[in-house]
Protein backbone atom coordinates (compact mmCIF):
# COMPACT_ATOMS: atom_id res chain seq x y z
CA UNK A 1 0.00 0.00 0.00
CA UNK A 2 1.51 3.01 -0.98
CA UNK A 3 2.08 6.21 1.44
CA UNK A 4 -1.07 8.30 -0.11
CA UNK A 5 -3.71 5.41 0.29
CA UNK A 6 -2.09 5.20 4.18
CA UNK A 7 -2.71 8.63 4.95
CA UNK A 8 -5.67 8.60 3.89
CA UNK A 9 -7.00 5.62 6.20
CA UNK A 10 -5.36 8.05 8.89
CA UNK A 11 -7.49 10.93 8.25
CA UNK A 12 -10.49 8.39 7.81
CA UNK A 13 -9.94 6.88 11.27
CA UNK A 14 -9.09 10.25 13.08
CA UNK A 15 -12.86 10.63 11.65
CA UNK A 16 -14.27 7.60 13.06
CA UNK A 17 -15.42 6.25 10.10
CA UNK A 18 -13.12 3.49 9.25
CA UNK A 19 -12.20 0.64 11.97
CA UNK A 20 -11.00 -1.64 13.34
CA UNK A 21 -8.24 -3.08 10.91
CA UNK A 22 -6.22 -0.33 9.49
CA UNK A 23 -3.24 -1.06 7.59
CA UNK A 24 0.28 -1.15 9.80
CA UNK A 25 3.96 -1.65 8.77
CA UNK A 26 4.88 -1.30 12.79
CA UNK A 27 6.99 -3.63 14.67
CA UNK A 28 5.16 -5.80 17.21
CA UNK A 29 6.79 -6.25 21.09
CA UNK A 30 7.84 -9.40 22.30
CA UNK A 31 6.69 -8.55 25.61
CA UNK A 32 4.54 -5.54 27.42
CA UNK A 33 5.73 -3.32 29.58
CA UNK A 34 3.69 -2.27 33.13
CA UNK A 35 0.67 -0.65 32.76
CA UNK A 36 -0.35 2.58 33.35
CA UNK A 37 -2.23 3.22 36.85
CA UNK A 38 -5.42 4.76 35.50
CA UNK A 39 -8.58 2.51 35.27
CA UNK A 40 -11.80 3.23 34.21
CA UNK A 41 -15.13 3.72 37.02
CA UNK A 42 -17.01 0.29 36.80
CA UNK A 43 -20.65 -0.07 35.79
CA UNK A 44 -23.72 -0.54 37.51
CA UNK A 45 -25.01 -4.46 37.66
CA UNK A 46 -27.03 -5.76 35.20
CA UNK A 47 -30.34 -6.83 35.78
CA UNK A 48 -30.09 -10.22 34.94
CA UNK A 49 -27.28 -12.40 36.97
CA UNK A 50 -25.92 -15.41 35.39
CA UNK A 51 -25.29 -19.00 36.05
CA UNK A 52 -22.41 -19.56 38.97
CA UNK A 53 -19.32 -20.81 37.50
CA UNK A 54 -17.60 -24.12 38.09
CA UNK A 55 -14.88 -22.90 39.19
CA UNK A 56 -14.04 -20.20 41.76
CA UNK A 57 -14.19 -16.57 40.01
CA UNK A 58 -11.55 -13.81 41.12
CA UNK A 59 -12.34 -11.38 43.31
CA UNK A 60 -9.79 -8.74 42.11
CA UNK A 61 -7.30 -8.63 39.33
CA UNK A 62 -4.12 -9.87 39.14
CA UNK A 63 -0.63 -8.05 39.87
CA UNK A 64 0.09 -7.86 35.77
CA UNK A 65 3.66 -6.96 36.47
CA UNK A 66 3.72 -10.95 36.69
CA UNK A 67 2.81 -11.53 33.51
CA UNK A 68 3.36 -11.05 29.53
CA UNK A 69 2.51 -11.35 26.32
CA UNK A 70 4.86 -14.00 25.11
CA UNK A 71 6.10 -13.74 21.42
CA UNK A 72 4.26 -17.36 19.73
CA UNK A 73 3.21 -17.30 16.30
CA UNK A 74 5.28 -14.97 14.08
CA UNK A 75 4.96 -14.37 10.13
CA UNK A 76 1.67 -13.61 9.37
CA UNK A 77 0.05 -11.83 7.17
CA UNK A 78 -2.77 -9.25 8.92
CA UNK A 79 -4.17 -12.11 11.39
CA UNK A 80 -7.48 -10.89 12.32
CA UNK A 81 -8.86 -14.08 14.01
CA UNK A 82 -7.52 -16.55 16.44
CA UNK A 83 -9.46 -20.32 16.32
CA UNK A 84 -9.37 -23.55 17.45
CA UNK A 85 -10.69 -26.69 16.39
CA UNK A 86 -12.21 -27.98 19.46
CA UNK A 87 -10.84 -31.51 18.01
CA UNK A 88 -8.29 -32.85 20.45
CA UNK A 89 -5.88 -31.61 17.69
CA UNK A 90 -4.26 -28.59 20.22
CA UNK A 91 -3.65 -26.71 16.69
CA UNK A 92 -4.52 -22.70 16.72
CA UNK A 93 -6.26 -21.48 12.99
CA UNK A 94 -5.21 -17.78 12.05
CA UNK A 95 -7.48 -16.01 9.73
CA UNK A 96 -5.10 -13.61 7.47
CA UNK A 97 -7.76 -11.04 6.09
CA UNK A 98 -6.44 -11.57 2.35
CA UNK A 99 -8.36 -14.28 2.63
CA UNK A 100 -6.62 -17.16 4.23
CA UNK A 101 -6.57 -19.84 7.18
CA UNK A 102 -3.35 -20.78 8.70
CA UNK A 103 -2.73 -23.94 10.88
CA UNK A 104 -0.05 -23.53 13.71
CA UNK A 105 1.08 -26.75 15.27
CA UNK A 106 3.75 -28.79 16.82
CA UNK A 107 5.40 -25.42 16.92
CA UNK A 108 5.33 -23.88 13.51
CA UNK A 109 2.98 -22.76 10.73
CA UNK A 110 1.92 -25.60 8.27
CA UNK A 111 2.16 -24.87 4.65
CA UNK A 112 0.17 -24.75 2.77
CA UNK A 113 -2.79 -22.84 4.36
CA UNK A 114 -5.51 -24.67 5.47
CA UNK A 115 -7.64 -22.65 3.19
CA UNK A 116 -6.45 -20.19 0.64
CA UNK A 117 -9.71 -18.25 -0.75
CA UNK A 118 -7.72 -15.46 -1.75
CA UNK A 119 -9.72 -15.31 -5.43
CA UNK A 120 -12.92 -14.63 -4.26
CA UNK A 121 -11.97 -12.39 -1.01
CA UNK A 122 -12.49 -8.54 -1.86
CA UNK A 123 -9.91 -6.87 0.90
CA UNK A 124 -9.81 -3.82 -0.87
CA UNK A 125 -10.67 -1.52 1.62
CA UNK A 126 -9.35 -1.65 4.98
CA UNK A 127 -12.55 -3.22 6.85
CA UNK A 128 -12.87 -5.72 4.02
CA UNK A 129 -11.61 -9.50 3.61
CA UNK A 130 -11.49 -12.52 5.40
CA UNK A 131 -13.13 -11.67 8.94
CA UNK A 132 -13.87 -14.77 10.94
CA UNK A 133 -14.17 -18.38 11.38
CA UNK A 134 -15.37 -20.37 13.57
CA UNK A 135 -15.77 -24.44 13.78
CA UNK A 136 -18.92 -26.84 14.13
CA UNK A 137 -19.28 -28.53 17.14
CA UNK A 138 -19.40 -31.66 16.13
CA UNK A 139 -16.50 -30.54 13.98
CA UNK A 140 -14.44 -33.69 14.52
CA UNK A 141 -16.71 -35.59 13.30
CA UNK A 142 -18.26 -33.60 9.95
CA UNK A 143 -15.49 -31.60 9.22
CA UNK A 144 -17.52 -28.87 8.82
CA UNK A 145 -16.40 -24.98 9.72
CA UNK A 146 -18.17 -21.32 8.77
CA UNK A 147 -16.60 -18.33 7.76
CA UNK A 148 -17.45 -14.87 7.08
CA UNK A 149 -15.87 -12.41 4.36
CA UNK A 150 -16.41 -9.85 1.93
CA UNK A 151 -16.82 -10.80 -1.61
CA UNK A 152 -16.45 -9.34 -5.18
CA UNK A 153 -17.95 -5.79 -4.30
CA UNK A 154 -17.54 -5.48 -1.07
CA UNK A 155 -21.04 -7.72 0.30
CA UNK A 156 -21.12 -10.12 3.20
CA UNK A 157 -21.02 -13.70 2.85
CA UNK A 158 -21.19 -16.19 5.20
CA UNK A 159 -20.09 -19.52 3.80
CA UNK A 160 -19.56 -23.25 5.09
CA UNK A 161 -16.53 -25.10 3.79
CA UNK A 162 -15.48 -29.15 4.99
CA UNK A 163 -12.02 -30.22 5.89
CA UNK A 164 -10.14 -32.55 3.51
CA UNK A 165 -9.10 -36.05 4.52
CA UNK A 166 -5.52 -34.82 5.46
CA UNK A 167 -7.07 -32.83 7.83
CA UNK A 168 -4.97 -30.40 7.73
CA UNK A 169 -6.61 -28.61 4.32
CA UNK A 170 -9.98 -27.64 3.23
CA UNK A 171 -11.19 -27.71 -0.32
CA UNK A 172 -11.87 -24.07 -1.72
CA UNK A 173 -14.45 -26.12 -3.86
CA UNK A 174 -16.63 -27.38 -0.72
CA UNK A 175 -18.07 -24.07 -0.22
CA UNK A 176 -21.90 -23.66 0.65
CA UNK A 177 -22.71 -19.86 0.97
CA UNK A 178 -25.41 -19.52 3.39
CA UNK A 179 -26.41 -16.06 3.86
CA UNK A 180 -25.18 -12.94 1.90
CA UNK A 181 -25.79 -9.07 3.02
CA UNK A 182 -26.04 -5.99 0.72
CA UNK A 183 -22.68 -3.62 2.16
CA UNK A 184 -23.72 -0.02 1.07
CA UNK A 185 -20.21 1.02 2.24
CA UNK A 186 -17.45 -0.92 2.85
CA UNK A 187 -16.73 -0.05 6.41
CA UNK A 188 -18.31 -1.57 9.29
CA UNK A 189 -18.68 -4.95 8.45
CA UNK A 190 -18.52 -6.53 11.65
CA UNK A 191 -17.27 -10.18 10.76
CA UNK A 192 -17.61 -12.37 13.72
CA UNK A 193 -18.89 -16.07 13.22
CA UNK A 194 -19.44 -17.82 16.77
CA UNK A 195 -21.11 -21.03 17.86
CA UNK A 196 -23.11 -20.41 21.03
CA UNK A 197 -23.62 -22.68 24.07
CA UNK A 198 -27.00 -23.70 23.01
CA UNK A 199 -25.11 -24.83 19.22
CA UNK A 200 -26.89 -22.38 16.96
CA UNK A 201 -24.54 -19.91 14.80
CA UNK A 202 -23.94 -16.46 16.10
CA UNK A 203 -22.99 -13.76 13.30
CA UNK A 204 -21.73 -9.90 14.38
CA UNK A 205 -22.91 -7.66 11.25
CA UNK A 206 -22.29 -3.85 11.59
CA UNK A 207 -24.33 -1.41 10.36
CA UNK A 208 -23.79 -0.66 6.89
CA UNK A 209 -20.91 1.96 7.19
CA UNK A 210 -19.75 5.27 6.31
CA UNK A 211 -20.23 7.35 9.71
CA UNK A 212 -23.38 8.04 12.18
CA UNK A 213 -25.46 5.14 10.97
CA UNK A 214 -27.03 7.20 7.92
CA UNK A 215 -29.90 4.87 7.07
CA UNK A 216 -30.56 4.31 10.69
CA UNK A 217 -29.82 0.69 10.53
CA UNK A 218 -28.94 -0.31 14.21
CA UNK A 219 -32.53 0.89 15.34
CA UNK A 220 -34.61 -1.20 12.49
CA UNK A 221 -35.78 -4.49 13.02
CA UNK A 222 -36.22 -5.26 9.39
CA UNK A 223 -32.61 -5.33 8.37
CA UNK A 224 -29.82 -7.72 9.36
CA UNK A 225 -27.29 -4.51 9.59
CA UNK A 226 -26.19 -3.35 13.56
CA UNK A 227 -27.45 -6.39 14.72
CA UNK A 228 -26.40 -9.87 16.17
CA UNK A 229 -27.86 -12.98 14.28
CA UNK A 230 -28.55 -16.73 15.48
CA UNK A 231 -29.00 -19.24 13.02
CA UNK A 232 -29.39 -23.08 13.12
CA UNK A 233 -26.75 -24.58 10.52
CA UNK A 234 -27.92 -28.04 11.65
CA UNK A 235 -31.54 -27.48 10.48
CA UNK A 236 -33.24 -26.32 6.92
CA UNK A 237 -31.19 -25.92 3.84
CA UNK A 238 -28.99 -23.17 4.07
CA UNK A 239 -30.47 -22.96 7.78
CA UNK A 240 -33.58 -22.34 9.71
CA UNK A 241 -34.45 -19.52 11.86
CA UNK A 242 -34.98 -20.80 15.32
CA UNK A 243 -38.06 -20.55 16.47
CA UNK A 244 -37.26 -18.59 20.05
CA UNK A 245 -35.59 -15.53 17.68
CA UNK A 246 -37.43 -12.64 19.46
CA UNK A 247 -38.68 -11.12 16.22
CA UNK A 248 -39.17 -13.69 14.01
CA UNK A 249 -36.09 -13.19 11.91
CA UNK A 250 -32.47 -14.42 11.73
CA UNK A 251 -32.25 -10.63 14.17
CA UNK A 252 -30.59 -12.01 18.14
CA UNK A 253 -29.85 -8.35 19.44
CA UNK A 254 -30.01 -5.04 17.47
CA UNK A 255 -28.80 -1.04 18.15
CA UNK A 256 -25.11 -1.93 17.00
CA UNK A 257 -22.51 0.13 15.36
CA UNK A 258 -19.90 -2.08 14.33
CA UNK A 259 -19.21 -5.20 16.52
CA UNK A 260 -15.40 -6.16 16.04
CA UNK A 261 -15.95 -9.95 18.18
CA UNK A 262 -18.04 -11.53 20.46
CA UNK A 263 -17.48 -14.28 22.59
CA UNK A 264 -19.39 -16.28 24.95
CA UNK A 265 -17.94 -17.18 28.59
CA UNK A 266 -18.54 -21.09 27.98
CA UNK A 267 -19.06 -21.34 32.03
CA UNK A 268 -21.59 -18.87 32.46
CA UNK A 269 -23.03 -18.70 28.86
CA UNK A 270 -22.94 -15.23 28.87
CA UNK A 271 -22.23 -13.12 25.40
CA UNK A 272 -19.65 -10.83 25.48
CA UNK A 273 -20.03 -8.14 22.58
CA UNK A 274 -16.95 -5.27 21.40
CA UNK A 275 -18.85 -2.76 20.03
CA UNK A 276 -16.76 0.12 17.69
CA UNK A 277 -17.64 3.89 18.66
CA UNK A 278 -18.23 6.53 16.25
CA UNK A 279 -15.89 9.48 17.59
CA UNK A 280 -15.68 9.29 21.38
CA UNK A 281 -16.63 6.16 23.16
CA UNK A 282 -16.29 2.38 22.72
CA UNK A 283 -17.94 0.10 24.57
CA UNK A 284 -18.23 -3.37 26.37
CA UNK A 285 -21.72 -5.05 25.77
CA UNK A 286 -22.96 -7.93 27.97
CA UNK A 287 -26.05 -10.58 27.09
CA UNK A 288 -27.46 -12.79 29.63
CA UNK A 289 -27.48 -16.19 28.55
CA UNK A 290 -29.90 -17.41 26.93
CA UNK A 291 -31.74 -13.75 26.65
CA UNK A 292 -32.40 -12.12 23.09
CA UNK A 293 -34.08 -9.12 21.82
CA UNK A 294 -31.74 -6.49 23.81
CA UNK A 295 -31.02 -3.13 22.29
CA UNK A 296 -27.68 -1.89 22.97
CA UNK A 297 -28.92 2.03 21.57
CA UNK A 298 -26.63 2.98 18.48
CA UNK A 299 -27.24 5.41 16.96
CA UNK A 300 -29.27 7.08 19.59
CA UNK A 301 -26.16 6.33 22.05
CA UNK A 302 -22.70 5.86 21.33
CA UNK A 303 -21.79 4.08 24.51
CA UNK A 304 -23.75 4.92 27.60
CA UNK A 305 -23.98 8.83 25.86
CA UNK A 306 -26.25 10.25 23.72
CA UNK A 307 -25.82 10.48 19.87
CA UNK A 308 -28.23 10.78 17.67
CA UNK A 309 -30.81 11.17 20.88
CA UNK A 310 -33.78 9.62 22.12
CA UNK A 311 -35.50 7.55 24.84
CA UNK A 312 -33.16 5.98 27.01
CA UNK A 313 -36.34 3.42 27.76
CA UNK A 314 -35.55 -0.18 26.64
CA UNK A 315 -31.66 0.36 26.03
CA UNK A 316 -29.61 -2.25 27.49
CA UNK A 317 -26.90 0.02 28.70
CA UNK A 318 -22.30 -0.98 27.91
CA UNK A 319 -21.26 -2.68 31.08
CA UNK A 320 -17.49 -0.75 30.35
CA UNK A 321 -16.60 2.04 27.86
CA UNK A 322 -13.48 4.17 27.24
CA UNK A 323 -13.03 7.25 25.38
CA UNK A 324 -10.53 8.05 22.71
CA UNK A 325 -8.01 9.28 25.12
CA UNK A 326 -7.52 5.56 25.67
CA UNK A 327 -8.00 4.57 22.06
CA UNK A 328 -9.93 4.94 18.80
CA UNK A 329 -10.96 1.69 18.49
CA UNK A 330 -11.98 -1.94 20.39
CA UNK A 331 -11.10 -5.58 20.12
CA UNK A 332 -13.21 -7.96 21.35
CA UNK A 333 -11.85 -10.40 23.87
CA UNK A 334 -12.82 -13.62 26.07
CA UNK A 335 -13.65 -14.54 29.30
CA UNK A 336 -10.32 -16.50 30.55
CA UNK A 337 -10.68 -19.77 31.30
CA UNK A 338 -7.46 -21.53 31.14
CA UNK A 339 -5.20 -23.36 33.70
CA UNK A 340 -4.15 -19.36 35.87
CA UNK A 341 -6.24 -19.30 38.50
CA UNK A 342 -5.69 -15.92 38.76
CA UNK A 343 -7.24 -15.12 35.94
CA UNK A 344 -10.65 -16.71 36.20
CA UNK A 345 -13.53 -15.17 34.93
CA UNK A 346 -11.81 -12.37 33.86
CA UNK A 347 -12.64 -10.81 30.35
CA UNK A 348 -9.71 -9.54 28.65
CA UNK A 349 -10.10 -6.67 25.60
CA UNK A 350 -7.71 -4.45 24.07
CA UNK A 351 -7.89 -1.70 21.79
CA UNK A 352 -6.67 -1.49 18.44
CA UNK A 353 -4.59 2.49 18.32
CA UNK A 354 -3.45 2.36 21.62
CA UNK A 355 -2.65 -1.64 22.57
CA UNK A 356 -4.06 -1.31 25.87
CA UNK A 357 -5.54 -4.31 27.18
CA UNK A 358 -8.53 -4.02 29.95
CA UNK A 359 -9.78 -6.26 32.71
CA UNK A 360 -13.64 -7.06 33.18
CA UNK A 361 -15.57 -8.79 35.96
CA UNK A 362 -18.56 -8.81 38.04
CA UNK A 363 -17.97 -8.55 41.69
CA UNK A 364 -20.11 -7.93 44.68
CA UNK A 365 -19.86 -4.08 43.58
CA UNK A 366 -20.76 -4.56 39.82
CA UNK A 367 -18.79 -4.38 37.00
CA UNK A 368 -14.99 -4.13 37.98
CA UNK A 369 -12.88 -2.47 34.73
CA UNK A 370 -9.29 -2.55 34.99
CA UNK A 371 -6.65 -0.98 32.42
CA UNK A 372 -3.92 -3.78 32.57
CA UNK A 373 -0.98 -3.73 30.06
CA UNK A 374 0.24 -1.58 27.45
CA UNK A 375 1.01 -3.61 24.61
CA UNK A 376 2.24 -1.57 21.75
CA UNK A 377 0.47 -3.81 19.62
CA UNK A 378 -2.16 -3.14 17.17
CA UNK A 379 -4.95 -5.94 18.57
CA UNK A 380 -6.67 -6.85 15.85
CA UNK A 381 -7.73 -9.80 17.85
CA UNK A 382 -7.78 -12.41 20.52
CA UNK A 383 -8.13 -16.22 20.88
CA UNK A 384 -8.14 -18.88 22.73
CA UNK A 385 -7.14 -22.43 23.06
CA UNK A 386 -8.49 -25.85 23.80
CA UNK A 387 -6.85 -25.54 27.11
CA UNK A 388 -8.33 -22.10 27.25
CA UNK A 389 -5.37 -20.26 26.92
CA UNK A 390 -5.44 -16.55 25.96
CA UNK A 391 -3.83 -15.13 22.57
CA UNK A 392 -3.79 -11.31 20.99
CA UNK A 393 -2.95 -10.51 17.45
CA UNK A 394 -0.53 -7.87 16.23
CA UNK A 395 -1.96 -6.88 13.09
CA UNK A 396 1.67 -6.77 11.87
CA UNK A 397 1.85 -10.15 12.35
CA UNK A 398 2.20 -11.82 15.40
CA UNK A 399 0.13 -13.64 18.12
CA UNK A 400 1.33 -13.42 21.72
CA UNK A 401 0.42 -15.84 24.13
CA UNK A 402 -0.65 -14.46 28.08
CA UNK A 403 2.25 -16.31 30.26
CA UNK A 404 3.50 -15.77 33.36
CA UNK A 405 6.94 -13.97 33.69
Amino acid sequence: MNRWMIFLFLIMVACGSVEPIPVSDRTPLPVLDTPPSTSISPAPVPSATSALPTLPNAVSFPDPNNYQWQGWIPGLENPVDIQNAGDGSGRLFIVEQPGRIRIFANGQLLEPAFLDITDRVDDSASEMGLLGLAFHPDYEHNGYFYVNYTEAGGDTAIARYQVGADGNSADPNSEKKLLGVKQPFPNHNGGAVVFGPDGYLYLGLGDGGSGGDPFGNGQKLNTLLGKILRIDVDQGDPYLVPGDNPFGSEVWHYGLRNPWRLSFDHVTGDMFIADVGQGSWEEIDVAPAGQGGLNFGWNLFEGNHEYAGGSSSGITGAVAEYDHGQGCSVTGGYVYRGILPEWQGIYLYGDYCSGYVWGLFIGDQGWQNQLLFESGARISTFGVDESGELYLADYAGTVYKLALR
